[in-house]
């Protein structure tokens, strides 16, 4: 099978208390609910830090400079679109004194399959009965947040 190439931002997008901001996932195509760090594609000419900034404001209403890349990692899954890819995923963290969010710039896709969105603490996560991505959050979060 090919894949496509996804060059992708992701945002560790962490608060005053230490939580983490996800966003839940409803798939269209009657895959199980998952949740998620908010992020998305690199667009064309754009850098991974470029694309961290303009995916926080465009998903969560906060302008905010993404700082250093703290990880990267190369995944492979199917997209919300039902696209096969293999990500090269740069994560960003983000620290905010915010605890609403602002959901006015979702795109009409996200605005059907991004409907909840919560701030976990690790154990919230650890007591999650639906999955979250990345699968291994709590130890990159205890790692970048150290």
């Amino acid at each position: 099978m090919t894949r496509t190439p996804r060059p992708a931002a992701r945002i560790l997008l962490v608060d005053d208390a230490g939580r983490v901001l996800l966003f839940r996932f409803t798939p269209e195509d009657g895959r199980p609910p998952f949740w998620c760090t908010a992020g998305g594609a690199v667009d064309p000419g754009e850098s991974y830090a470029d694309a961290a900034r303009r995916e926080l404001y465009e998903e969560t209403g906060i302008i905010a400079d993404p700082g250093p890349e703290v990880l990267q990692r190369t995944v492979e899954f199917l997209t919300i679109e039902g696209v096969e890819v293999t990500a090269d995923e740069r994560y960003f963290l983000v620290r905010t004194g915010a605890r609403e969010i602002d959901t006015a710039a979702h795109t009409e896709l996200e605005r059907r399959v991004m409907q909840q969105w919560r701030w976990f603490a690790p154990a919230d996560l650890a007591a999650l009965r639906e999955p979250y991505f990345p699968e291994d959050l709590i130890p990159i979060l205890a790692k970048v947040l150290a």
